[in-house]
């Protein structure tokens, strides 16, 4: 029978002061190369004051140390946490990590790292396959360590939790201002208005002069990129201080109901705290319109009429120019289409303007012809001179329409039928009350 031999096993501690992997190179120890990350998430001053105390303190803490060689303190100043895409400092650091130039990377807390668990992890684990450590200070946590994932899952989930609570109580206060009909402008990049010294929106005289000039533009018949032009030719600033106008731009001033001083809030909201990603408000929550919130720039009846002319244009799908005094004023009689200028021959001495049939190349083709610059004008003329003609018969049938249309004779008999009537309704109750008076 054979002999039986047990194994002898000896246990080998592991060293207290346990280095990252990367710092292990041969029989020396290596200086590490640390760095840390530091970032506030707004830009007010006393989170300045943190910015720059935590920037301090990790580069004199780092190069106090003989056996750390101090990298650099990564930054983001003024960015959310719930999502690494936008953070420039925060990126730079990870790359530079993995391109090898640090070994080890000191950070205040998961919190200040990322509230978001899923970025959390995945940083971490890029990291730690470079044999690249994370501590987090606050929660003594090392990434290397071999309860280091699990302690990090459960603390940024706490962190993410953390941040939806947040933004859900920002919403609630958001939607609670807009309940009351509190409205606040976006004023660096809002046209015409500034914030006055009770906090209250106030017009501004010089940039509603262009908020005026858009307006009366457009009822004159120019479209938003005719518009757009005009005032990147003539160098009028942007609402958010650029030189080039955009017909959208022009669009989006024409049609805000805050230039006739009212306020439809909550036109868009936010669909996922992390992504920050809004959506267009098609009645998934509510909205609230709120009338004569602040001072208007544009009358009211100015405005509406600019809705109105805006909304027909969109969807006649003929945005007027106004490049010629014709321009969109002329249609083609057998498609409908509107008759646009050209210049044909424009490089030879035949030049000449022609108007013919935008739609004439389209679908089945229009057939009519071309109309000269001169046979418009005839016609023109000839149109004005009948009216003309006609003018005395034109004003009656004006006057009789208007006397129609503010003729309040039959409202006005209705309005006394019912005092009539009110007056005979109320005598018992007026000698009620004086009987009960008297005793």
């Amino acid at each position: 029978m054979p002999e039986v031999r047990t194994a002898r096993v000896t246990v080998i501690p592991a060293k207290k002061d346990r280095l990252p992997i990367a710092a292990l190179g041969g029989e020396e120890k290596k200086r590490l190369r640390v760095a840390a990350y530091a970032r506030v998430s707004t830009n007010n001053e006393e989170q300045l004051t943190s910015y720059e105390a935590q920037v301090d303190y990790y580069t004199r803490y780092i190069q106090a140390k003989e056996e750390w060689e101090f990298v650099e303190v990564y930054t983001d100043e003024g960015i959310s946490a719930t999502n690494t895409k936008k953070r420039d400092g925060f990126n730079r650091m990870v790359a530079d990590a993995l391109a090898g130039k640090i070994d080890f990377i000191i950070t205040k807390s998961i919190s200040r790292f990322a509230r978001n668990t899923v970025d959390t992890l995945t940083t971490v684990r890029k990291l730690k396959e470079k044999g690249i450590e994370v501590f987090f200070e606050k929660e003594n946590i090392r990434t290397l360590d071999g309860k280091g994932e699990l302690l990090i899952t459960i603390m940024s989930s706490l962190a993410q939790e953390e941040s939806r609570s947040i933004s859900e109580n920002v919403t609630w206060g958001q939607r609670k201002r807009f309940a009351d009909g509190k409205v606040s402008l976006p004023y660096g990049r809002f046209l015409g208005y500034q914030k006055g010294p009770n906090g209250l929106p106030e017009i501004n005289e010089q940039e509603a002069q262009t908020v005026k000039l858009i307006f009366r533009l457009f009822l004159y018949g120019k479209s938003p990129s005719a518009i757009a032009t005009y005032l990147t030719g003539e160098g009028i600033p942007t609402p958010g201080g650029k030189t080039k106008w955009r017909a959208k731009v022009v669009e989006s001033i024409l049609t805000n109901e805050k230039y006739k001083g009212d306020a439809r809030l909550q036109k868009k909201f936010t669909v996922d705290f992390l992504t920050k990603k809004q959506k267009v408000n098609e009645g998934e929550v509510p909205q609230y319109y709120v009338e004569n919130i602040h001072p208007a720039i544009i009358p009211p009846e100015v405005f509406d009429l600019v809705q109105y002319e805006y909304k027909r244009r969109k969807a006649d799908g003929h945005w007027t120019s106004s490049i010629h005094p014709f321009s969109g004023k002329i249609f083609c009689g057998n498609c409908g289409g509107q008759y646009g200028s050209k210049i044909w021959d424009s490089n030879t001495e035949y030049r000449r303007l022609v108007w013919q049939c935008n739609d004439k190349y389209k679908g089945s083709r229009c057939h009519t012809p071309h109309l000269t610059e001169y046979e418009i004008k005839a016609a023109f003329l000839l149109a004005f001179n009948s009216v003309l003609n006609d003018k005395a018969e034109i004003m009656a049938a004006y006057d009789e329409v208007m006397e129609a249309l503010t003729d309040t004779s039959d409202f006005n008999s209705e309005r006394e039928q019912l005092q009539s009537e009110a007056d005979v309704v109320m005598v018992p109750f007026l000698l009620l009350f004086c009987r009960a008076k008297f005793y």
